[in-house]
């Protein structure tokens, strides 16, 4: 035997007020569509139909505020009432214009149960646009009954007016004020005219059009109506703007892009409106993800709308709008490049990353742009074709803390290194060769830097011998060899110098550190798999005045511990992170050093 499913419209009030929308304040929204809907319907069999819509704050007899809501649409007969309004999912489209349903905001059949959400009780008096049909009060209450009954003495004019008494808790949405602003909020593009009448003034609070509906006599008077109209909306000056349009999604609007250089990760809000009226103002879906130096407003027919029209299905559709959209972006940048390149440059000094996003994916815009794009270098900040000019080869460091290492060094041989550390700028300068032939890139470590360094001579090494062999000897336990050569700067006294392979056993140890049992576990079986032979290097700089007085020291244990100090420094200019063992040797060197040069005071020190 089948049964029927039983519906809880208390559960469904619920459901609908704390999980499916966002905020009470969205009946208006659902009442605005509703309204919309019932003339648009009505236009298809009127063509030419003057649509309006009306919503009164007043006060009913008990005190509590009222509103009244009407439009002049295509009005409900008796039989549509039970077949719409009470029945949950049934989009309340009539029949003979159901063949253009994609005319319409309502899909789904559940709008009017919004109402539930402020008011105990939602009365609706009805008159269809069929002539033989009298009007109707429908009276629908939240415990899930309703009742129908002619209309006597109604004046005959198609259309709907719905009368809904503020619940208990719900006065803040009642208010005229708040009511204004929430139909200003959600219709302010709406094609038919809304007044609210409240507190004794009248108002239509959509008199102008959005910005891409309206006809303009010059170019500068369209870009100054976007402009005012982003000021408008988000209350600040942007730095540009940009029409956007696309027959993929029937989408039409602006985007502005930000006057300030937003986080990357940060998450780019857009205000969207589905057939005018606004779905979103936290929509994240709509442009590409390399695009957040923009946020836009736009209004689309032909997107897919979630059940509680706050955001887009994600299908191929919005897939396809948000590759046209991105194409309206690169466009922009195309032809600044071409009419206004001081524009441009000012644009990428503030949205360099997102332009440095796109380059990474888009083959035509990298050829186009990548030279314009700035870097950091040994040298100083630069563009890359102001580094390419400079220099033949591009070399580059792919880490932060590898560039904060050897910069001073790489500078003061006159070597222009980039630090390709930050996000994307690696795959730019990797994707060169590819796009543009023949030139060389070269990734580069400090171990590669010390090569350039000069040698010294047999008398100098004969000098350093005992020097050279204690610092061997001291840093052992941190597997790390002692080295001395020239370089600049001078004032640099040693240079710690580590391949990718050290680097990687290092970050393993530290990690292993501070690491419960189970993971250290895990971890120190990992190194053991990756274990190499490789040693760092602590390579002391002979230029420097304090290394050549170290050079000459007798007493080994002082020796030792200067060592031990210009170690723990050159870990720490190198950005290194120290692990337990060099910790305690940073702490325990020092005290040591204080205590032998209290104890030196009457000796007349150490170098002979």
């Amino acid at each position: 035997m089948d049964h029927k499913f039983q519906i809880n419209l208390g559960g469904i009030i619920d459901l609908l007020s704390n999980h499916l929308y966002s905020s009470p304040s969205v009946y208006v929204r659902e009442l605005l569509q509703n309204g919309v809907d019932a003339i648009t319907a009505r236009r298809i069999l009127e063509p030419g139909h003057a649509g309006a819509l009306s919503i009164e704050v007043a006060q009913t007899d008990t005190g509590r505020p009222q509103l009244v809501f009407s439009d002049n649409g295509v009005g409900l007969t008796e039989e549509e009432t039970h077949r719409f309004l009470s029945t949950i999912g049934e989009s309340s489209k009539r029949d003979d214009v159901m063949e253009r349903r994609g005319d319409f905001i309502g899909q789904f059949g559940i709008g009017l149960l919004s109402c539930f959400v402020v008011s105990e009780e939602v009365q609706m008096i009805t008159k269809s646009v069929n002539d033989d049909e009298p009007a109707i009060e429908w009276r629908g209450r939240a415990d899930g009954t309703y009742s129908t009954t002619v209309v006597e003495g109604h004046d005959g004019s198609p259309g709907t007016t719905v009368f809904l008494s503020c619940k208990p808790g719900c006065e803040e949405w009642f208010r005229p004020e708040r009511v204004r602003e929430l139909v200003m909020h959600f219709g302010a593009i709406l094609p038919f005219p809304i007044t609210v009448n409240a507190a004794g003034g009248s108002e239509i609070v959509n008199a102008q059009p959005p910005p891409w509906r309206a006809t303009y006599a010059t170019r500068r008077a369209e870009q100054q109506a976007y402009h005012d109209f982003g000021k408008l909306l988000f209350s600040q000056d942007f730095f540009d703007c940009i029409p956007l349009k696309s027959e993929i999604g029937d989408v039409q609007g602006i985007a502005y892009i930000l006057p300030f250089t937003p986080s990357p990760t940060a998450r780019r809000s857009h205000r969207v409106y589905l057939k005018n009226m606004l779905l979103s103002e936290q929509s994240e879906n709509l442009l590409p993800t390399w695009a957040f130096f923009v946020t836009c407003v736009v209004n689309t027919n032909g997107l897919r709308p979630t059940a509680s029209r706050e955001s887009f299905y994600e299908d191929d559709t919005l897939q396809a709008t948000r590759e046209a959209l991105g194409s309206a972006l690169r466009q922009y940048l195309y032809q600044l490049r071409e009419n206004d390149p001081d524009r441009l440059r000012n644009l990428i000094a503030l949205h360099f990353r997102a332009i440095k996003a796109l380059a990474v994916y888009d083959d035509e815009f990298f050829e186009m742009f990548v030279d314009w794009l700035p870097f950091e270098t040994s040298m100083g900040r630069m563009t890359l074709g102001e580094y390419r000019a400079e220099s033949p080869i591009v070399r580059y460091v792919p880490s932060v803390d590898t560039f904060r290492q050897i910069a001073q060094v790489a500078r003061s041989q006159g070597l222009g290194v980039i630090n390709a550390g930050y996000s994307y700028d690696a795959d730019l300068l990797e994707k060169l060769p590819y796009v543009f032939g023949g030139v060389e890139i070269e990734r580069i470590d400090s171990t590669d830097l010390a090569e350039s360094f000069v040698d010294l001579t047999l008398d100098e090494r004969e000098n350093v011998f005992d020097f050279v062999k204690v610092g061997d000897l001291t840093l052992q336990p941190f597997k790390c060899r002692a080295e001395i050569k020239r370089f600049e700067p001078a004032e640099l006294p040693a240079l710690y110098l580590a391949g990718d392979d050290v680097n990687f056993m290092r970050s393993l140890e530290q990690s292993k550190d501070v690491a419960d049992e189970h993971w250290a576990s895990i971890l120190g079986n990992l190194a053991q798999a990756n274990r190499v032979d490789s040693y760092a290097q602590l390579c002391f700089n002979y230029n420097n005045p304090l290394v050549r007085k170290l050079g000459r020291i007798e007493d080994r244990e002082v020796l030792r511990l200067s060592i031990q100090m210009l170690y723990v420094q050159s870990l720490l200019m190198g950005h290194h992170p120290l692990n337990a063992k060099e910790m305690a040797l940073l702490n325990t060197g020092l005290l040591d050093l204080i205590e032998l040069g209290i104890a030196s005071k009457d000796t007349g020190g150490w170098v002979q």
